[in-house]
């Protein structure tokens, strides 16, 4: 289970990887490297938050008695 990373490790990862790559003084190998890197955390962003809507959703029952999934929305009163 300590292999598992978390939406901010991965995020934390994506934000290394672009300041190196920013800096542009890495040697080509190790640019791609880094490239590779910031690609697989931000597949691990992407995924993590999707699984992260579909926990939101909630399941609630339609006019006609089928489930029907909407986007969970705070109130929105408070903006």
């Amino acid at each position: 289970m300590a292999n598992k990373k978390t939406f901010e490790s991965s995020l934390k990862s994506l934000e290394i990887a672009v300041e190196r790559l920013e800096q542009g003084d890495l040697p080509l190998e190790e640019a791609l490297s880094c490239f590779e890197e910031g690609v697989k955390a931000a597949g691990s962003c992407q995924k993590l938050l999707n699984e992260a809507e579909l926990k939101v959703n909630k399941l609630r029952l339609g006019d006609d008695g089928e489930p029907v999934s909407e986007p969970f929305l705070e109130n929105s009163d408070s903006e």
